[in-house]
């Protein structure tokens, strides 16, 4: 049975992998393949890198980029601290599930996205409204995820720490948040990635800056290497923005055990255990009885 490639050769698919995938895209732009999807309109590999290449040169996209993770940061880190808050304190008090959890509840389905109309009308300017679908959009899942979390935690945990004489918060930090980080962590990952598609909405909608405002406006003026060059950008600042909080997040839970996991591998069998026969079976207690006679002696 073949093993699963080594370091070097894993790296090796993986920079082949979106390679090859722009290689067939500009295979399928170039030769104008029309079988049901329509590649003749779309823009080239060629024709995005130049248009790439050109938006670098500018202070625009520069302008657009920072303005973009600036609300992502903002609403992402709100979202974070406040989410994980709640999902603990719901999560440990019933008072606070009874009063808190009904209102959640209802609007936890909402889609952030949804509530732009909410935010224009709320907020004196486009910029806090933006910030908010951001915090919106990432406050769900790390509250979600924080309170299965904590509810998932075994009571031995904290019956330990009580019988020590912790108090509440001897238990919160030593018991609650340690335990919980795992899943918090599951929640905040998805929770940015989420950010990045309503941030990206709402700049589309009544933004003025941002990436997604740009790649709005150049969809209207038909300059597709403009719009596939937006979607370039979101793709790696989401992938840059995910990698740093799983990275944090491993981090804070380096105590975890971790395991190594080959896709395709299978443990090797056990080698079966030989039985001794019975002559050898009782040869051993025999030769053990004379060396204890002969120490005796």
């Amino acid at each position: 049975m073949s093993r699963y490639p080594r370091r070097a050769g894993r790296l090796a698919l993986r920079a082949a992998s979106p390679v090859a995938a722009l290689g067939l895209w500009q295979l399928l732009t170039t030769l104008d393949v029309d079988v049901w999807l329509r590649f003749s309109q779309f823009p080239t590999v060629a024709d995005v890198a130049r248009a790439f290449a050109g938006r670098l040169s500018g202070p625009d996209y520069w302008t657009d980029l920072t303005s973009s993770l600036t609300r992502i940061v903002t609403g992402f880190l709100l979202a974070a601290v406040l989410g994980v808050a709640t999902g603990m304190l719901v999560a440990r008090s019933r008072l606070a599930e009874d009063l808190l959890g009904p209102v959640l509840e209802v609007v936890r389905p909402v889609p952030a996205i949804a509530m732009v109309p909410v935010a224009i009308l709320l907020f004196p300017s486009n910029e806090q409204g933006i910030v908010f679908i951001t915090f919106a959009a990432a406050f769900f899942p790390a509250l979600v995820s924080t309170r299965h979390a904590v509810r998932a935690l075994t009571p031995v945990w904290e019956e330990a720490v009580r019988t020590m004489g912790g108090g509440r918060w001897r238990i919160l930090r030593s018991v609650v948040l340690p335990g919980a980080l795992p899943g918090v962590f599951g929640g905040l990952s998805v929770g940015i990635g989420v950010s990045w598609i309503c941030v990206i909405s709402a700049e589309m909608i009544s933004g003025q800056y941002g990436v997604g405002y740009r790649t709005w406006q150049d969809y209207t003026v038909v300059d597709y290497p403009g719009v596939f060059v937006g979607m370039v950008t979101i793709g790696v600042l989401g992938r840059l923005t995910s990698t740093a909080v799983e990275l944090i997040g491993h981090r804070l839970t380096r105590w975890l055990p971790r395991t190594s996991y080959v896709p395709g591998a299978r443990p090797r069998p056990a080698r079966p255990s030989v039985a001794p026969s019975p002559a050898v079976s009782a040869a051993v207690p025999a030769k053990a009885q004379e060396a204890h006679d002969e120490h005796l002696v």
